[in-house]
């Protein structure tokens, strides 16, 4: 796999088990370039390896005033030379390559979770961990993955060497056999109380990362009530504790690298003291002396990769083990879209509740718990947040659907939807059937004055549709990023729209304009409206009342308002003191409404208290 190859056509089934277990597969997945990587190190290494020996024939060239041999170990070095440039060249541009593909390779793998679980992965995992995952978690394990090569390049190069070494000049090479296993090995000891460290760091990081997620996007609404100050204090309190972390970390490695330059240090001062006294005995000659002493000097360059690979591994097997632990999650029901062939419409049938929304009819869902409502109209899309029986369409499951077919069949806007940066013309470039121009969504959901905002923001736009819109649409109200939301809804044009409080933050003039909009444009097709708004739900053909968990009454909302006593306090915000005082009302008004029936002149009757001030309210509307 090569860069401009980029993405993969399948990313590949990973094996989430754990962070190690997630590495090893990555590595697997990348044989062909990491043998590449490998071989071209090989080359670097030992070319890099091979200049002491050729110093060394040359001084001993120069010894012995051999013209022939010195010559000839100049055209060694220049071909040394010339490997040292290829392989380093070719080594990086491999491991580079490894780098960049493995890190692809996890982003479209965590791209492809987020995409299969929905609303749900941000349920079960925090969202300051997604952030973390998918941005430097991702770099850290394409480095390990990358580092792997050079790293296996560097330890047979040192083999080679040491075994060379004892061919070269068996008197000092047994030396330096006998040093190089403690000069890879002095920091092993070290490293599980560094990793420990760096664990940590990334874990304090990790919960700043989300606490400043979560600060940024309630910035909004902290201004509002005042709680700024306290959610920064807050994260520099979090930043703080990662600095602290930090540091400590990194003084461990800075231990580690400490011991590995007093190593190699030191077994270079026993070559030499070894190979003076061995020099002086007549036992070695000054070119294999310089030969040894070379060598042992250029071997700090391959070991310093000993080092890298640990650090490498050390800040990503945290990293990995946060990315297997997203993508180990599973959807709460899942056959694996049996039904491929099945082409569903009519009816959208919850088991699990009973909720029935009629094809082509607009279906008004009340439900007094806005966090239950939210898990239903999740359900309805597809998107259990646990096991249970799945939601019918048609008569088929839509958990047996391939599940690009149903959530082109069903779509779900949630309370709280989000509007990617761009223009408004790449917003509202969603897949859609076509049915639908942008114009007249945008109307329906009233975006008028939306679109002279978008205008009047931008510079040099003239056309709404090439304003820009900010991240997350932050530069808007809540009520004009619903509207947009609305309007992006309405154009994809699904089987079935389910709308979760789609104006909680729009005016009640606008809201019924929407109201009258939604009616007109979802004319035919099935929708699903979770609102306790009198003004959408008096527009609505069927009202549905779900408490706890079941439904309850069905009906129009005018015959819910007289006739349910649940429905009407969760739409009128009626509480108990007020429904007891209006109940016992009615019944004293009931009471003389008796007594006049037997006592009464008809003019008495006529101008009795026939309901208290609420009835009249609930006539009204």
């Amino acid at each position: 796999m090569q860069i401009q190859d980029l993405p993969y056509s399948d990313p590949g089934v990973p094996d989430a088990r754990s962070g190690p277990r997630f590495l090893w597969w990555l590595g697997r997945n990348q044989l062909g370039g990491q043998f590449k990587a490998l071989a071209w190190g090989l080359l670097h290494f030992v070319a890099v390896s091979a200049l002491p020996f050729c110093v060394g024939f040359a001084v001993q060239a120069v010894v012995d005033r051999s013209g022939t041999r010195l010559a000839l170990t100049g055209g060694l070095l220049l071909l040394c030379g010339a490997a040292i440039a290829v392989g380093d060249t070719f080594l990086h541009r491999a491991a580079v390559t490894n780098w960049i593909t493995a890190a692809a390779r996890v982003q479209q793998l965590l791209a492809r979770q987020a995409t299969r679980l929905g609303s749900a992965l941000t349920r079960r995992v925090a969202a300051g961990e997604v952030v973390a995952v998918s941005t430097g978690d991702v770099e850290k394990i394409g480095w390990f993955v990358e580092a792997v090569s050079r790293f296996t390049a560097a330890a047979l190069t040192v083999v080679v060497v040491g075994v060379g070494l004892l061919f070269y000049q068996p008197a000092l090479g047994w030396v330096v056999a006998a040093g190089l296993p403690l000069v890879a090995l002095a920091v092993l000891p070290l490293l599980p109380r560094a990793t420990r460290r760096a664990d940590l760091q990334r874990a304090k990081a990790g919960r700043a990362t989300e606490l400043a997620s979560d600060t940024v996007a309630g910035l909004r609404v902290l201004r509002g009530i005042g709680g700024e100050d306290l959610f920064l204090d807050r994260y520099r309190r979090a930043s703080q504790e990662v600095r602290r972390a930090a540091v400590r970390s990194a003084r461990m490695w800075s231990l580690i690298a400490a011991i590995q330059v007093l190593v190699p240090g030191l077994l270079l001062i026993a070559v030499v003291w070894h190979g003076v006294h061995l020099a002086r005995q007549g036992r070695v000659t000054v070119g294999e002396l310089v030969t040894v002493y070379s060598s042992v000097m250029i071997l700090n360059y391959p070991l310093q990769h000993f080092t890298e690979i640990a650090m490498a591994y050390s800040f990503s097997r945290p990293s990995a083990q946060r990315a297997a632990r997203v993508l180990s999650l599973d959807r709460a029901t899942d056959t694996g879209g049996s039904r491929a062939d099945a082409a569903p419409h009519g009816d959208l049938y919850d088991p699990d509740t009973g909720l029935l929304a009629l094809t082509g009819r607009l279906t008004a869902v009340v439900c007094g718990d806005p966090d239950a409502a939210g898990r239903l109209a999740e359900r309805l899309g597809g998107h259990p947040a646990e096991a249970g029986p799945s939601v019918l369409l048609g008569g088929v499951p839509l958990d047996e659907l391939p599940l690009p077919t149903a959530r082109t069949a069903v779509l779900v806007q949630d309370k709280d939807p989000v509007l990617l940066s761009g223009s408004l013309r790449e917003l509202l470039d969603v897949p859609a059937s076509g049915a639908v121009r942008a114009g007249d969504a945008l109307a329906a959901a009233q975006c008028a004055d939306v679109l002279e905002a978008l205008v009047q923001g931008s510079l040099d736009v003239t056309d709404p549709l090439d304003a820009r819109i900010t991240e997350r649409g932050r530069s808007l109200s809540g009520g004009q990023r619903q509207r947009l939301a609305l309007a992006r809804s309405l154009i994809t044009d699904p089987e079935v729209l389910v709308l979760d409080e789609p104006t909680s933050a729009v005016d009640s003039h606008t809201e019924a304009r929407i109201a009258e909009g939604i009616r007109e444009m979802r004319s035919g097709r099935t929708t699903v409206l979770f609102t306790s708004s009198p003004l959408l739900l008096d527009r609505a053909d069927r009202v549905v009342l779900v408490h706890e968990g079941e439904v309850e009454a069905v009906g129009t909302h005018r015959e819910l308002l007289a006739a349910e006593p649940r429905y009407r306090a969760v739409v009128t915000r009626e509480t108990a003191g007020e429904a007891d005082f209006r109940n016992t009302r009615d019944e004293d008004a009931a009471a003389r409404d008796g007594a006049l029936g037997k006592h009464g002149t008809h003019e008495q009757r006529e101008t009795a208290p026939r309901g208290g001030a609420l009835e009249e309210i609930e006539e009204s509307a």
